[in-house]
């Protein structure tokens, strides 16, 4: 079975830190080879560069111009690399916030991802406090979330956790102080098939 994990979540709930930590753990877990596929470093030095031609401002990633004509086709060129993996054989963990579709529930759609039908499609969305969120991206100091923080206020706005039928479906990870069993625990989700209830997984890495 060919797996293609997405870990979303808003900026600063520690995303690619996690993915990082799950894909060596996966790749022993199902015997399978997977990749990781992180929006910011396939597309964040090319939007850089086109925004910063437009704007003057390579660093604006969350203004109205920038979402409106970057990032759907970010996210699109996302899935496609995605896709052509999947179709090797290769697993996927897919990083990126999209927020959006998971309200739009569009990430369980292999036809609207253009993924293999027996694929196995894992959601994993990734919360924090927005404190924590806000530290954590001031600390990390990268020039990216310059936008996002000088609007504050604004961007906080975006920010919400699925509830309801949007939650439905998705693997809900607390990163603001996980503990090892928590890894395992999610490690243990995105493995387990019908067939495999029972089986002892390799622990995750401390």
């Amino acid at each position: 079975m060919t797996h293609l994990v997405f870990i979303c979540g808003h900026a600063g709930t520690g995303k690619t830190t996690l993915a990082k930590r799950l894909i060596g753990p996966l790749m022993k877990a199902t015997g399978h080879a997977f990749c990781l596929l992180d929006k910011d470093t396939l597309y964040g030095g090319y939007s850089a560069a086109a925004i910063g031609a437009l704007t003057g401002d390579p660093n604006d990633r969350d203004s109205p111009l920038f979402l409106q004509h970057f990032r759907d086709p970010e996210y699109r060129g996302l899935f496609d690399t995605a896709a052509e993996n999947l179709r090797l054989g290769i697993g996927v963990i897919a990083v990126g916030p999209l927020s959006r579709e998971v309200r739009e529930r569009k990430l369980f759609d292999h036809a609207w991802l253009g993924v293999p039908n027996d694929v196995k499609i894992s959601i994993v969305w990734v919360a924090t406090s927005e404190e924590t969120a806000h530290e954590r991206i001031l600390a990390r100091g990268n020039p990216n979330d310059a936008y996002k923080l000088a609007h504050w206020d604004e961007y906080r706005q975006r920010r919400f956790m699925p509830t309801g039928k949007q939650r439905e479906g998705l693997l809900m990870f607390d990163n603001t102080a996980p503990v090892p069993a928590d890894y395992d625990a999610l490690l243990a989700q995105l493995v387990r098939t019908p067939q495999q209830a029972g089986v002892m997984l390799p622990p995750m890495p401390v």
